[in-house]
This record gives structure tokens, sequence and C-alpha cells, in this order.
């Protein structure tokens, strides 16, 4: 089974309480993220993704140090071409600059929601909850 590797940022931001960003698309919530680019590593694609779907710039966000989440799955005929895929995701935890602003440009999704900080989650089952679970407990181990 053919493997695709797919990086993403998970975006926090204090306003005035923690709150996360998700992406919208027609049927469900997502990150933003994306394909690994050939010679891209999986940081440089997290950014890249993040940027061209946020138009928000890398440099106006810090990625958290510690944070790293990891999780394979199988998609079922992956982008309607009757085939099966392992996807492998590598999602990187990152806050807002202070006093950068996190002016969204939309550009491949049909709109955003800044999510307040108040787990439990339940957003999607196979990708954001667990991830959302994950960064609770690292949260909670840094308290």
């Amino acid at each position: 089974m053919k493997e695709v590797m797919s990086c993403g940022i998970l975006l926090f931001r204090k306003n005035p309480h923690k709150q996360f960003l998700i992406m919208e698309h027609a049927n469900r919530w997502d990150l933003p993220k994306g394909h690994v680019d050939p010679g891209e590593t999986k940081r440089e694609c997290a950014l890249r993704e993040f940027t061209e779907e946020t138009g928000i710039a890398a440099e106006s966000i810090k990625l958290t140090k510690g944070f790293r989440f990891e999780q394979t799955y199988k998609v079922s005929n992956w982008k309607g071409r009757g085939k099966d895929v392992q996807k492998r995701l590598v999602i990187y935890m990152a806050k807002l600059k202070k006093g950068s602003k996190a002016k969204i440009k939309v550009t491949e999704h049909i709109g955003y929601r800044w999510v307040d900080w108040y787990p439990p989650h339940d957003l999607q089952e196979k990708t954001i909850n667990p991830l959302l679970v994950e960064a609770e407990k690292f949260f909670d181990e840094k308290s």
C-alpha cells in the first residue's frame, strides 16, 4: 500500500484565553496541513502549508519545543481514485508571536474558526481528537 506523508501545524493564540485554529472544508474541519514536496523536510512542509492555507507568515509563529504528534492511518478511495493509501500525519504545535496579527486569508478552504481551549474536544475522530488529547497531556506536563 502506498504511503502518503502530510504535515501541518496546530496553532494557538490567547484572545484573551487560549484558542486554536481549524480550517473549514465543505464537509469537515481540519488543520492547515498538506503533502510533503520532494526534497522538503517535514518541518519545512508544515510551515509552507500553514502559510499557503492561512496567509499567516511563518515568521509570525513560534514552534513549540518538545511537541510533535505523529499518526498513521488508512485512507480508503484516496482522492476518489479507488485506491487505499497509508497516510502518515505529522503535526507541530505553534503559537502566535507577541505582537503578531493573525489576519487569515482563506485560500484552500471555505472558512476557519478559532476554537476555545476547553478539552475534551470532539471535532474529527480519526486525527484531530487524538491530536488534541496529546496536546492536553503536553500542557498538563508543562504546568
